[in-house]
């Protein structure tokens, strides 16, 4: 039984295609994808990163919203295609990176504050006063902290001059990137659509898991007007259109996950028990919990996987991990270490061990499974022994330790241990860190034929609206392995190097104090 539940008159499954837009932490990405879930083009475009001061983190929405036009128009012509081949569109995005705009003008009142950003923590501790961080969790799924969206809209409406009195009167308007870019698209200040999904209304803080609705004491107690937050709609149904001026004038704007949860629709990780882990700018590792909210007691978030139209919503729990890839961006670009991000391997390929030193990149604080804000980064265990090598292989090798971390924490909320780990993301195509990933980990690793599976995600979920895919098993059939790494590291290895880890981990807690960055 097909589950489209939007138009689908005129789909071809042969000669038609469905395009992504993927709106992401460092750049803004069109990927044009075919019936078998294969590439057939890509524009992407580069966006600044903004740090106005330590611990700031900002995008400018306008950028933004002008790479997507332009990367729309370079996968177009790239594929050789126009509007006419395309049947819909679907949108992945940055999840928490909160914009506020003006509804009349259109213009953002102020900066989008991205999901790194730890300006809020004086906002958390305040809010935390009174019934301790995990005061709202079992309602929204999420611990009081800087990284969800909640917080940025009220740093905004309390510090950029004049937007608190704007949005009492009902003219400005919230969302997370996915958001303003459908609003962008499909028309802006002539009508375009205020909209988000269930998986990106789950990370602010104010969406009640059981009703997939704002919460409206939640909304009250941050001070934050219902009237800007944009309308809750499933993962996968026909929003709008885009707008006539556009090169996609008239094709339907039908599917918007979060970009993790898009990642893990892409692996196909549709039922109870399936998961993936995405190495990103951070690493996200989601565990679908089927129609069941799993709260979890071992420092993960509770979150929506995605909703397809009016069937039931599926749940699951997710491990967040503030810095992976950025910490190899980090080293290119503020240390000079690697030219770059390739060469982080064949630096770390000089060394056979990381000569005792490790590597906590606590750049933001530490997410799952400590959820420590006091933390910052730390690189210990140095001797005169140690050279770059050592240091490009302990930053690699931290990805894999976080990750090794959430995923005993998945364990032990699903009491079910994970046989294997589907990955995806940037990082995947680094042989070093994947072998090391199966042997800290202790169970095979697996890269599909497409890694771009955030971008998959959000097509799949545009293309089952409009019926260019009839059903879940449709996209099942589109997943093939391209790479397996098997553990090669004995035991006692390993529990040495997480021993160890875990000892390093600890030196970077209770930095950060009143007199701080």
């Amino acid at each position: 039984m097909a589950l489209a539940h939007g138009p689908n008159k005129g789909v071809n499954s042969v000669t038609d295609f469905i395009v992504a837009i993927d709106q992401g932490t460092t750049s803004t990405r069109a990927i044009i994808f075919d019936h078998s879930g294969s590439i057939v083009s890509v524009g992407q475009k580069e966006h600044e990163q903004i740090f106005p001061r330590a611990g700031w983190v900002e995008h400018d929405p306008a950028e933004i919203w002008n790479n997507t036009r332009e990367v729309i128009g370079q996968a177009l012509s790239r594929a050789d295609i126009t509007r006419h081949d395309i049947v819909a569109v679907g949108i992945t995005n940055q999840r928490e990176t909160a914009v506020v705009w003006d509804k009349t003008t259109g213009v953002p009142v102020y900066n989008a504050i991205v999901w790194q950003d730890t300006r809020t923590q004086g906002i958390v501790d305040a809010l935390a006063a009174d019934g301790g961080t995990e005061r709202f969790k079992a309602r929204v799924g999420l611990p009081l902290a800087t990284y969800f969206s909640g917080t940025k809209i009220m740093w905004i409406l309390e510090n950029v001059e004049g937007a608190r009195e704007k949005a009492e009167a009902g003219d400005l308007l919230f969302g997370t990137t996915d958001s303003w870019v459908v609003w962008n698209l499909t028309g802006g200040i002539d009508g375009g659509v205020h909209v988000t999904d269930v998986t990106n209304a789950s990370r602010t803080l104010f969406m009640d898991l059981k009703t997939l609705q704002w919460d409206d004491e939640i909304l009250g107690i941050f001070g934050v007007p219902r009237s800007m937050m944009p309308e809750i709609k499933s993962s996968s149904e026909v929003y709008g259109e885009v707008e006539s001026s556009s090169l996609l004038r008239e094709v339907p704007v039908a599917g918007i996950l979060g970009d993790q949860q898009a990642a893990t629709f892409g692996q196909a990780a549709f039922d109870t028990g399936e998961s993936k882990n995405t190495y990103g700018t951070g690493n996200f590792l989601i565990f679908n919990t089927g129609e069941e909210i799993i709260h979890s007691k071992n420092g993960l978030l509770t979150t929506l996987g995605y909703k397809l139209g009016d069937a039931p919503a599926h749940y699951a729990l997710e491990g967040s991990i503030a810095v992976t890839g950025s910490l190899v961006q980090w080293l290119r670009d503020n240390i000079g270490l690697i030219q770059s991000a390739p060469e982080i391997e064949t630096l770390a390929n000089t060394v056979d061990d990381n000569g005792g030193v490790y590597f906590v990149p606590a750049f933001s604080g530490l997410f799952a499974p400590y959820w420590r804000a006091d933390a910052r980064g730390a690189l210990v265990g140095l001797t005169r022994f140690a050279n770059k090598g050592h240091i490009a292989r302990a930053a690699l090798e931290a990805t894999a330790f976080q990750t090794r971390e959430v995923l005993d924490a998945v364990n032990a909320d699903s009491g079910v241990d994970l046989t294997e780990l589907k990955v995806d993301g940037g990082m995947i195509a680094n042989n070093t860190l994947m072998q090391f990933q199966a042997d800290i980990i202790g169970v095979p690793v697996v890269r599909p034929v497409v890694a771009e599976t955030t971008a998959l995600g959000a097509a799949y979920a545009a293309g089952l609206a409009v019926g260019f895919w009839s059903d879940l098993d449709d996209l099942r059939k589109n997943w093939q392995e391209d790479s397996r790494w098997v553990p090669q590291m004995e035991t006692a290895e390993r529990e040495r190097q997480l021993r160890n880890w875990k000892k390093a981990v600890t030196k970077t807690f209770d930095w950060v104090d009143e007199d701080i960055l």
